[in-house]
């Protein structure tokens, strides 16, 4: 979890993104204070929904029994990030906080001073699109896209006050400013919508069973009226800098059972607007292709919950 800790320093928990950053010289503060063990920080409540600590352990979300039973989407996609051994480390705001990602930034200090250095750190370019004015990192966290998808709202506090964003509002489509947070606010809490007759689901593309972050995500909720479709929201991640909400596939099975042909339409609207760069693993074609395979499980696993 990384925060804005004053211009020398940086908060941190579970430091399973940050520490290998600096390792690599990407970031780079004279003083780290750790929040992981602030009560405050680690609990979980009860009210209209969940609230979870943002220091909460990905292992503690993935364990917690409320979790499993009221937000299956968050217990599967918390499962299937990193390691069991990182999961032990790693927090909830860390994972919604993770810093964007490309083949040109996540390498040594040495190898990405021989190319030059991109703008996203000590550099002017963007080596994925040379001729771009902006960074083209991508967002690869496994749970924003679901919070995204269920409603979730954050909580900031900072010097200010605490101010509650709704998740989608949290980010930004950059690789370099990717989060809405201002420098002085650290994340504190989650807050989960209340269950209902909704249901959710997370599907997550990566080379290897574990460790690897996802090149493609798609988590979708839907609202029921009965075995009908009364709204729905399908978000992708690892396309974009930021958890890209897919309107157009939303709107292709509102009013709809989930037949075959609304879920085909669904599954070709998101195809259309992803767009992955080639900056991460795979071929971004390939990639691209997968997004309607993954659209279109997803919509079937979720048909079968009715």
């Amino acid at each position: 979890m990384k925060e804005d800790a004053g211009a020398d320093g940086m908060f941190v928990a579970g430091g399973t993104d940050l520490y290998p950053n600096m390792k690599r010289r990407h970031q780079d503060p004279k003083i780290v204070i750790s929040i992981a063990h602030l009560p405050s920080l680690r609990g979980v409540r009860n009210g209209n929904g969940l609230t979870l600590g943002s220091c909460l352990t990905l292992r503690e979300l993935i364990r917690n029994e409320q979790i499993q039973a009221m937000y299956p989407a968050v217990a599967k996609g918390t499962a299937l990030i990193s390691t069991p051994v990182l999961q032990n480390m790693g927090t909830l705001g860390g994972n919604l906080c993770l810093d964007t990602r490309c083949n040109y930034y996540n390498q040594s200090f040495e190898w990405r001073k021989a190319i030059d250095f991109c703008m996203k750190k000590d550099g002017a370019i963007c080596w994925v699109a040379p001729s771009s004015p902006r960074c083209w990192a991508v967002q690869s966290s496994d749970l924003a896209p679901v919070m995204v998808a269920i409603g979730a709202e954050y909580s900031l506090v900072g010097s200010a006050g605490e101010r509650v964003v709704p998740a989608d509002r949290f980010y930004h489509n950059d690789g370099i400013n990717y989060l809405t947070k201002q420098p002085h606010e650290l994340l504190t809490e989650i807050r989960l919508p209340a269950p209902g007759d909704w249901s959710a689901t997370y599907w997550k593309l990566r080379r290897r069973g574990a460790f690897d972050f996802p090149v493609l995500g798609v988590a979708v909720r839907i609202d029921w009226d009965g075995d009908v479709v009364r709204d729905a929201r399908v978000v992708l991640g690892g396309v974009a800098s930021y958890p890209q909400g897919v309107l157009e596939a939303a709107e292709a099975i509102v009013g709809t059972k989930l037949e075959d042909d609304a879920i085909a339409a669904a599954a070709q609207a998101a195809f259309k607007p992803s767009k992955p760069m080639d900056n991460t693993d795979y071929g971004l074609a390939w990639r691209k292709e997968m997004t309607r395979h993954y659209v279109r499980g997803t919509l079937l696993e979720l048909r079968q919950t009715r």
